[in-house]
């Protein structure tokens, strides 16, 4: 009797062995004959072969044995009455040679009784069928057969997640901002630290021309690629609508149709965006993403929301809000992952400390003043893993004499 532990121990050491290859036609015949090799004998299986379906059939793609490969049927209808009970329980055993009549030829087939299980992914559909040969036992060969196809169909649609998480990665580090606009009197700086692979988090530089410049940062709702779809939709609606020169709420409003529209699986977005003027002018809409705070020497402003949210409403009401950044001043943005970081004691970083912190280094640079901030939250977390993304601009008016 085989010991299901032992099985399932040499059935991954089997699929660590091939490593992470993709899981393509090659990927199976290696899996195929490995498995013969090591389970055959002991379990009574040979001459395995996989099938492929292509439209409306299953096409032979792969036989371990040609002299059995030639008694089989090449191509099987996708309706046929063995593929229907194979893809309906997702594994069987055609206990009567009969039952199998699909998969071979009547002058070959003898007495044999047939093994099949069927894997797949969102895409693609592939049956692995198994002779089994005298002495075979039942529960054996079923512990086999459930093992197996659970071990593959995790492979593939792991394989699926780690692409999508791929694309994800990519399409975000895509709309990073590539250079930090150089404008005379100011300095800025941001960073993102995302939880995951792929976070929620995302942030922009603007320059108009060679005075006024802005920055914009927001928090999508949800994870992975329908997350990163939605920040890319987000990134070059912004950029699309302020590179043709339209106002901010304009904007921001036929950005919330977009968003509202969508079919991701996540379209709610939190949205900051602000634009500076040389002489220290801002002009903001915060659509519902924690207000960033301006510090001037002992004194600290709220830029509090102007408006919700994206995408819970078609049509939102925004207004556009102004401050002023005064010689030496201190504007941070930032996303919720900084102030609720926790310590082992389930307690926040909080606000208080947050603002004090860039108070406390306000006499510094915006590089500086964010770096400050990631290596005392992070700190404050023990030096763990981030829970939450976390992201963190700085714009810096220098003071006069700089």
């Amino acid at each position: 009797m085989v010991e299901p532990k032992m099985f399932y121990r040499e059935l991954d050491s089997i699929l660590a062995k091939i490593g992470r290859e993709k899981s393509d036609k090659n990927f199976f015949e290696t899996i195929l004959n490995e498995l013969e090799q090591k389970f055959g004998a002991v379990l009574n299986i040979a001459n395995g072969y996989i099938y492929e379906q292509r439209g409306d059939e299953f096409i032979l793609v792969h036989t371990l044995n040609k002299k059995s490969g030639d008694c089989l049927t090449k191509r099987i209808p996708r309706n046929a009455e063995s593929i229907e009970q194979i893809r309906k329980s997702g594994r069987i055993i055609f206990s009567e040679p009969e039952l199998g009549k699909d998969f071979g030829k009547n002058a070959c087939k003898g007495d044999l009784t047939l093994a099949a299980i069927s894997v797949h992914n969102p895409a693609r559909q592939w049956i692995f069928v198994f002779q089994l040969k005298k002495g075979w036992l039942q529960e054996e060969v079923t512990l086999f057969l459930n093992a197996m196809r659970t071990a593959l169909n995790y492979r593939l649609f792991s394989e699926m997640m780690r692409s999508d998480l791929k694309r994800a990665e990519q399409i975000q580090k895509s709309l990073l901002p590539q250079e930090v606009p150089k404008v005379k009197g100011y300095e800025m700086y941001g960073y993102s630290q995302p939880a995951e692979i792929v976070g929620g988090d995302f942030y922009d530089y603007f320059q108009f021309d060679e005075e006024d410049f802005g920055a914009s940062i927001g928090d999508a709702s949800g994870h992975g690629l329908p997350a990163a779809l939605l920040v890319r939709d987000v990134v070059i609606g912004l950029r699309m609508g302020l590179a043709r020169e339209m106002r901010l709420v304009h904007t921001i409003r036929k950005l919330n149709q977009v968003i509202q529209r969508s079919t991701y699986a996540t379209n709610f977005v939190s949205l900051f965006i602000g634009e500076v003027e040389s002489d220290g002018h801002f002009f903001f809409v915060n659509a519902g993403h924690p207000p960033p705070f301006l510090i001037a020497g002992n004194d600290i402003y709220d830029l509090k929301a102007t408006g919700l949210t994206l995408g819970f409403m078609p049509e939102i009401e925004l207004t556009r809000s102004y401050i002023f950044m005064k010689p030496g001043s201190v504007l941070t943005l930032y996303s919720d992952g900084i102030a609720e970081r926790q310590d082992k004691f389930e307690e926040q970083f909080g606000m208080d400390k947050f603002k004090k912190l860039v108070s406390e280094n306000q006499d510094k640079s915006a590089k500086d003043i964010v770096n400050i901030i990631f290596n005392a939250v992070y700190d404050f977390g023990g030096r763990t893993s981030w829970e939450d993304d976390a992201t963190v601009i700085v714009i810096k008016r220098l003071a006069d004499n700089k």
